[in-house]
């Protein structure tokens, strides 16, 4: 990697706290408080929960793979360069931007969220004006350092985790008939018609396209590791911390939701901000008895989507910084400030994503279509996870290595990326099973979008600057 920085340095102030709740707050969002529920009514309370804990054993396996390769060569926007180093610099090429456009249209859609979940309280302020304070404020926290991001994190996080811990005390209060005037429900609702399994294994396949978005932000962690202050200690102590919590967060929650609400109850269906009042987590507020469960959601779901467009403003600065480093973006945008933030890759994504936002009143279908074909992104990156780590195993052994110089090893070589590719490659082609059935082109494109601009990209890469699968005894491994 080119070392030429141009003034200021990378800051390592990130702890494990920051790096844990990173990783937890990043999968704590939309998907768990409004869309878990389409989970259930797809698969049944048994297969919803089996879909999410093999989902979660997944994302286990594909964090131990980030964890081995970040101890050992720890950097800033890291999957990419590991991808660009262990297995062709195309793949790395690919994954950049495909993270960065993604991550760019995420936060977009993320301040368009914001001006909604206002619009709660305040039905006739315009959308938009909350949408503009909430981009001054993560621009702001940004702006700042890494460590004014990693604080901030860790505290939005903490509300998030309180109030699935609150809602997992309140729900089992509810089932065990101490709240709510109701008698105990105990597991009825798992034998009610078609339950526990509903649809079969084609079900839980279509949970796992669910569980799979839910989980969907633990690569950051990989992220910020090259700003952490003892990586070596701090990234695998935070993954593994990280694994049991959110697979026992959404594991009871999954458990509680499907305790208390049947898999026919149409209200789990909802899968937008704007069906606050019918998200699982309201309803079973408002089954305990407890008043103005919906504001009170409302202000969760807030902080939620305040911390999502945090962190991805924060990742794609860093993916940009990274792919500048490598030679594939503008040399300038490797320009680091005293405060240690990659300033012009900052102010580059800050503002692409506010075009991107700004795109919708001036071409809602051009809009409409950045968001479909960012959908699949992040599974791209964890497939390219997955081969970087097959590889750089492989490279690290070819080249007379043995596993007691890693800081820290993956287990289950090579079960664990080799699970990890397979079931991203059967959450993407479950995505939309239904529009292959019917032969549904236009709805195929849609859906699909993301997949062959990835092809295109990667393939048109390897045309222009003739890369090729980089050879075992010929990777640089730091």
């Amino acid at each position: 990697m080119n070392t030429d920085q141009s003034n200021g340095h990378i800051h390592h102030t990130l702890q494990t706290r920051h790096l844990s709740m990173i990783a937890l707050g990043g999968t704590i969002g939309t998907g768990l408080f409004i869309a878990s529920g389409s989970a259930i009514t797809t698969a049944g309370p048994g297969g919803s929960l089996i879909a999410y804990f093999i989902m979660g054993i997944m994302v286990y396996f594909l964090m131990t793979s980030l964890a081995e390769m970040a101890t050992y060569n720890p950097r800033s926007g890291s999957f990419t360069e590991y991808a660009t180093r262990y297995v062709d610099p195309a793949l790395g090429f690919a994954m950049g931007w495909n993270y960065w456009f993604c991550g760019a249209i995420t936060v977009a859609l993320e301040l368009s969220t914001v001006g909604i979940v206002m619009n709660f309280w305040f039905p006739h302020v315009p959308s938009w004006i909350f949408s503009i304070v909430a981009f001054i404020i993560i621009f702001t926290i940004n702006y700042f350092s890494v460590r004014t991001y990693g604080e901030t994190e860790f505290w939005l996080a903490l509300l998030k985790v309180a109030a699935v811990i609150i809602f997992v005390i309140v729900g089992i209060a509810v089932i065990l008939g101490w709240l709510g005037g109701h008698s105990a429900i105990g597991l009825k609702n798992f034998t009610y018609k078609q339950a526990p399994f509903v649809h079969g294994v084609p079900g839980i396949i279509s949970a796992f396209v669910v569980s799979g978005f839910s989980f969907q932000g633990t690569e950051m962690v990989g992220i910020a590791a090259g700003e952490s202050a003892d990586p070596k200690h701090s990234v695998p102590t935070a993954i593994h911390a990280t694994f049991w919590r959110i697979l026992l967060f959404y594991i009871c929650t999954i458990f509680v939701i499907a305790c208390i609400l049947p898999y026919t109850n149409k209200n789990l269906l909802s899968s937008d901000v704007t069906d606050i009042i019918k998200s699982p987590f309201t309803l079973i507020f408002q089954y305990a008895g407890l008043r103005y469960a919906a504001g009170i959601m409302n202000f969760v779901i807030l902080i939620a989507v305040l911390s999502s467009a945090n962190s991805w403003l924060y990742a794609i600065t860093r993916i940009t910084y990274s792919q500048s480093m490598d030679g594939f973006l503008w040399k300038r945008l490797r320009r680091i400030n005293h405060r240690g933030v990659p300033i012009i890759s900052f102010l580059a994504m800050s503002f692409l994503s506010l075009a991107l936002w700004a795109l919708q009143f001036i071409g809602p279908n051009v809009y409409n279509y950045l968001i479909s074909a960012s959908s699949l992104g992040g599974f791209m990156e964890w497939l390219g996870i997955a081969i970087a780590h097959y590889r750089f195993r492989r490279g690290f052994i070819k080249q007379g290595h043995i596993l007691d110089e890693l800081n820290y090893h993956a287990g289950l070589f090579p079960f664990g990326p080799i699970f990890a590719f397979i079931l991203c490659v059967l959450v993407i082609a479950g995505q939309n099973i239904d529009a292959f059935i019917k032969l549904d082109w236009s709805n195929i494109l849609i859906t699909y979008m993301s997949v062959p601009l990835f092809i295109i990209v990667y393939l048109g890469y390897k045309w222009i600057c003739h890369s090729h699968l980089v050879p075992l005894t010929e990777m640089k491994l730091k």
